[in-house]
């Protein structure tokens, strides 16, 4: 059976919140359920998530995605759509889901008017750059970030 993709909603918040933390394990459950709260849930019209389900009705992967009005590297229009994050669920990837969430964020910004599809990823992490080009993504610039604490 081919998965579901659904808009993420409240009944969402516990499942989308540990995929949260196989990807960005570096937060609590807790700061991710809050920033779903803040970020996905509170109908601002800026931030959307799709959530995917198996035939179980388990929830197997995200995608996260904002718009955004400043400049994003690589883009020349306004807004951009912007995927935050996606993530699958390591038993259940190679199976095009990834694929269907990153089509359903893509359908939810041409909606809004966006013609541009913005991302990023780490330079180490070359797994990352693999889905964005297999997805249609092209590398557009790699940027070093640099911070001096006053």
């Amino acid at each position: 059976m081919e998965s579901i993709i659904e808009i993420g909603t409240i009944k969402d918040v516990e499942p989308w919140a540990q995929l949260r933390v196989a990807l960005w394990p570096h937060h609590s459950l807790e700061d991710h359920r809050a920033e779903l709260g803040r970020a996905f849930l509170s109908e601002s019209g800026e931030a959307v998530a799709f959530i995917a389900r198996n035939a179980a009705n388990e929830a197997v992967g995200f995608a996260e995605a904002t718009l955004r009005h400043d400049y994003v590297n690589g883009c020349s229009s306004s807004p951009v759509l912007f995927l935050e994050g996606i993530y699958v669920r390591p038993v259940d990837r190679r199976k095009g889901i990834a694929r269907l969430l990153c089509n359903a964020v893509a359908d939810w910004g041409k909606s809004l008017g966006c013609v541009e599809f913005g991302s990023d990823a780490l330079l180490e992490n070359s797994a990352s750059h693999a889905l964005h080009t297999a997805l249609g993504f092209e590398e557009t610039q790699r940027v070093v970030f640099f911070r001096k604490p006053l």
